[in-house]
């Protein structure tokens, strides 16, 4: 594989540039971020593929770069994953949707909107933590007796926005180490972690969202 196709991507220079600010946030597909998760992350090949997101291999799911994080309960948010919803009607909502066209060619069913000034420095752990944090959020939906639903008329897997529990903690704890709220878990079963110490599940808009 090729050097450049395995590298993180980062967002554009002149997007988070001093020289190009701007008194409010601004947002802009990340593609080059789509590439790399599926390319790396959701194909077997991939070199960090994951086999606990393989619901999301087709998922309608799109990514994006906010330039500034912002801070929410005190905390800086970095990431968010949510399921897009336009509640609103006549021309606010026409407003959101032709947005939502001119950045997508349509209406996404799943964002996830990354810090660009965050991951701009940040290290590949971090990036990589981050990205299967919010990943971990969009989740298959469960029958009755726990069997995955899928559409009948696509085949495709029924997704949901779901909260931080048990499964995210492992996921990412296994992959990339315990931050402080599982440290405690992660000592108990006397296992370090491997790789790094990171908290990002404290800088998740999603995870916060349930907490309001």
């Amino acid at each position: 594989m090729a050097e450049h196709d395995e590298r993180r991507p980062y967002p554009p220079v002149n997007f988070i540039s001093a020289d190009n600010w701007h008194p409010y946030t601004r947002l802009i597909p990340a593609n080059e971020v789509n590439e790399w998760v599926n390319r790396q992350i959701l194909n077997e090949d991939g070199g960090i593929h994951n086999p606990d997101h393989a619901h999301l291999i087709d998922a309608d799911l799109r990514f994006m770069w906010a330039s500034d994080s912002f801070v929410k309960k005190g905390r800086y948010v970095l990431g968010q994953a949510e399921q897009v919803m336009l509640r609103a009607g006549g021309w606010q909502k026409a407003r959101m949707e032709q947005q939502m066209y001119e950045w997508f060619g349509r209406i996404p069913e799943f964002i996830i909107t990354l810090a660009a000034d965050y991951c701009a420095q940040c290290s590949d752990l971090e990036f990589c933590a981050l990205v299967e944090h919010e990943l971990y959020h969009i989740a298959q939906e469960t029958d009755e007796f726990g069997a995955p639903k899928f559409y009948r008329d696509s085949g495709l897997p029924k997704l949901k926005l779901r909260g931080h529990d048990v499964e995210e903690f492992v996921g990412v704890v296994r992959r990339y180490g315990a931050g402080h709220d599982v440290q405690q878990l992660v000592d108990a079963a006397n296992r370090p972690a491997e790789v790094a110490h990171l908290d990002i599940a404290r800088a998740c808009g999603t995870c916060m969202l349930k907490l309001a």
